[in-house]
């Protein structure tokens, strides 16, 4: 499995910065909910689980992200 340099960024390299995690939240949900179907186009498999990797990638990193400016905050709080 290639690593992931930049986690914002599809297996194609495509960075997503641009998109919120609400929206990424939403297309992952469309995207497994197109996978759960019994008529799948098995064409776009791949492509859709390349890109449902991308979306949690992003997602994580953002969790992530969040998580530290927040233990940061906190942190600062404290006497």
């Amino acid at each position: 499995m290639p690593e992931h340099d930049d986690p914002e960024a599809d297996a194609d390299g495509e960075v997503l910065p641009d998109l919120s995690y609400a929206d990424a939240i939403d297309e992952l949900e469309g995207l497994l909910d197109d996978l759960e179907r019994d008529d799948a186009d098995v064409d776009e498999l791949a492509s859709k689980v390349r890109r449902a990797a991308a979306l949690i990638r992003l997602c994580r990193s953002r969790i992530g992200a969040a998580r530290v400016e927040i233990d940061r905050i906190v942190t600062d709080l404290e006497p």
